[in-house]
């Protein structure tokens, strides 16, 4: 009797193996609209449910606004420091030393940074009409107390200019039909170029050519003269024998 492979067996086991009461049960339940609402709703639109975090508003928002004593939200220095960027101000204070970007992250003023070494220029920003970089200067010491505060005036961020959306546009022939003007000027005056060149090359291999024969035609006659020389002087030599 042949024995069966595994792959038989395993069909063999699929039809005659009985559907167990558990999956004939799941199967017989019908499949509601509500059911697919409790299956797939997610945890915040079940009742009871509460979020383990949510956002907490800030000091500032608590109070309603930034105060005028900055030491009531926990902000705690002697200098004062002002970032400017457009038309938007964030005060803050600080001690002398402080580097100036944790400064401007206690502020949440945003810059921009490259390097973070002072070599790339990315975090430029100016301060008394002289450009600094805030990734490696610190605030310096305040010279009295009458002194106005630290102001740091920030490169504007620039905005991406939003196209109409439309491909077929009035502008947009024009540009295509110069554009398409340029590249044939541009292709008209490469070609008189390579024709330009062309000539000069056919002229310059001329002018070797030409050379080249003369200087074969002067070798010739070079060799020509000196055989006669040879032929004369050895029939002269012929001559004076007895």
């Amino acid at each position: 009797m042949r024995s069966l492979s595994a792959s038989e067996m395993l069909w063999l086991f699929c039809v005659l193996h009985p559907v167990s009461s558990f999956a004939s049960h799941q199967l017989s339940v019908p499949f509601t609209s509500s059911s697919t609402t409790r299956l797939f709703a997610t945890k915040e639109a079940r009742p009871g449910y509460q979020p383990k975090w949510k956002k907490k508003a800030t000091l500032a928002e608590q109070m309603g606004g930034t105060p005028s004593d900055l030491s009531q939200i926990g902000l705690k220095g002697d200098i004062p420091v002002v970032f400017q960027q457009g038309n938007v101000t964030k005060t803050t204070v600080a001690f002398a030393g402080q580097p100036l970007r944790d400064v401007a992250t206690q502020a949440g003023q945003f810059i921009r940074y490259g390097c973070g070494k002072g070599e790339c220029g990315t975090c430029e920003c100016m301060v008394d009409g002289q450009w600094i970089r805030p990734c490696v200067v610190t605030v310096p010491p305040r010279a009295s107390q009458d002194a106005p505060p630290y102001t740091v005036r920030l490169k504007e961020q620039t905005t991406k200019t939003v196209s109409s959306g439309k491909f077929y546009t009035a502008r947009s022939f024009v540009l295509g039909f110069w554009n398409n003007l340029l590249g044939m000027v541009g292709f008209v005056k490469a070609r008189r170029d390579a024709k330009r060149s062309w000539e000069e090359r056919l002229e310059y291999e001329e002018l070797i050519r030409v050379k080249t024969l003369e200087k074969r035609q002067a070798r010739l006659e070079r060799e020509l003269a000196a055989k006669l020389k040879e032929e004369q002087a050895s029939g002269s030599s012929s001559n004076l024998l007895p």
